[in-house]
């Protein structure tokens, strides 16, 4: 790692705590120094002294486009001609509330918000006053923002540090949670059984992104689905990760569940600091200034962002856009895949759309993880090895083995043919070793 970057961390240590605005950043789990980034174009990114990385992080899912694409950016420069924030209602805001709309059947209304953490939090706010009661059921190693209820055995950069519950969340927050095991049918129905009638709402990732990829059984959302229908609980699908990123319907689409609710991230201004919630206009009338449940933000529809995602919706709904997407997936990880079978490194694979999951699992007999147990029984320093490998060799993965990888259009066969290769070598180095 270069000189330039220790320095840069070291001056950043002095005034953010750890160096870092989010933890994941501080490469706690990989070990060494994070790269600064200073600019970003299509598939790259790069660092202070110009070097290029072939970027598999996007920004943690929204940059489907490539970064820095110029009609994004364009659209960008003119609504920031216009001014950067109104605090008043704008045209731009209706049109991205339209086509989420359009686009996901289950959203009958949306309220934008500033990011995925608040939407989360909010849709939790609005299932606890929809039902009138106070417990919420959420899952083992699935993340869904920082917020107090939701930091109960949470996933992602809490594990890195080694903290799965956070210092400061009240016992009485806490309480209220119910935290049980992923991709389990049976714990549902026994989460129901005992406590149906004081379920607010359960929240799931349906496909998690945040203790690395795992995606859960049909069975696993047929049952979320009737448990929540049978007692009067909502439904929250977590979708920050996965909307518009794993398909253009996002993982509902893809398993043909209806929720309640759905969060959203980043991805819908392209990147740009914005989230939003929506779902059943039954339940979204409960909502201030409609109903009861007060909801606020000053930069909530922010202009920017909105015209960012008015832009890049244009590109995500052409014909064929996911299926190009895929493609190009397909082409890594089943390159990955050859590559460390070949020289008999115990890799698994998960890929859907957009978005692709790395395990270095201990046995060769150990199938893809399919819950949070399996995932933190993967061989860590296997990882932080070939985290290292890659990025030494120019490939920008997400500097956790608990994360998932992103694809954009941008990426070239080039870019996949060069992933391989790096991989390849660092198989074969395993191998020696």
């Amino acid at each position: 790692m270069s000189t330039k970057n220790e320095q840069l961390f070291a001056q950043a240590r002095k005034h953010i705590p750890g160096g870092v605005n989010s933890p994941v950043r501080a490469f706690a789990g990989v070990g060494g120094t994070p790269v600064f980034i200073h600019r970003a174009a299509g598939s790259k990114i790069y660092d202070t002294e110009d070097n290029a990385y072939i970027d598999y992080v996007g920004s943690w899912g929204p940059m489907i486009l490539g970064h820095a694409h110029p009609k994004v950016i364009d659209a960008v420069k003119q609504a920031a001609d216009d001014g950067l924030s109104f605090g008043a209602p704008t045209p731009f805001e209706t049109t991205v509330a339209d086509k989420i709309c359009d686009i996901v059947p289950s959203v009958e209304m949306v309220r934008m918000t500033s990011s995925g953490t608040e939407a989360t939090m909010s849709a939790i706010r609005l299932a606890r006053g929809f039902t009138g009661r106070d417990k919420i059921v959420k899952f083992e190693g699935c993340y869904h923002g920082h917020s107090d209820s939701l930091l109960v055995k949470a996933g992602s950069g809490m594990l890195d540090i080694g903290e799965p519950t956070s210092k400061g969340v009240p016992a009485d927050f806490a309480k209220h949670t119910i935290t049980i095991p992923y991709n389990d049918p049976q714990a549902i129905k026994d989460c129901f059984a005992k406590w149906g009638s004081e379920i607010a709402c359960v929240i799931v990732e349906p496909i998690a992104g945040n203790m690395n990829m795992v995606i859960p059984t049909q069975e696993f959302h047929n049952t979320l689905r009737e448990q929540c229908t049978a007692n009067g609980a909502v439904l929250i699908f977590d979708e920050v990760m996965t909307g518009f990123r794993v398909g253009l319907g996002g993982a509902q689409a893809h398993f043909g569940i209806d929720p309640d609710l759905t969060c959203f991230g980043k991805i819908i201004g392209a990147g740009l600091p914005v989230g939003a919630f929506g779902g059943k206009k039954e339940v979204m009338s409960c909502i201030a200034p409609l109903g009861g449940v007060y909801q606020a933000g000053t930069l909530s529809g922010n202009p920017l962002a909105m015209r960012a995602g008015i832009a890049m919706f244009e590109d995500l709904t052409v014909d064929g856009f996911y299926d190009q997407l895929s493609v190009k997936v397909d082409k890594l990880i089943d390159g990955f895949q050859a590559a460390a079978d070949k020289h008999g490194v115990n890799l698994r694979t998960n890929k859907l759309g957009g978005m692709f999951g790395m395990f270095f699992v201990k046995d060769a007999a150990t199938r893809v993880p399919q819950n949070f147990d399996e995932v933190t029984e993967c061989d860590m320093d296997v990882f932080n090895t070939f985290f290292h490998g890659m990025l030494d060799r120019g490939i920008y993965l997400a500097p956790s083995a608990y994360e998932a990888g992103f694809m954009s259009i941008k990426h070239s066969d080039a870019d996949i043919d060069a992933s391989i290769k790096a991989a390849d070598e660092i198989f074969a180095e395993m191998a020696k070793a």
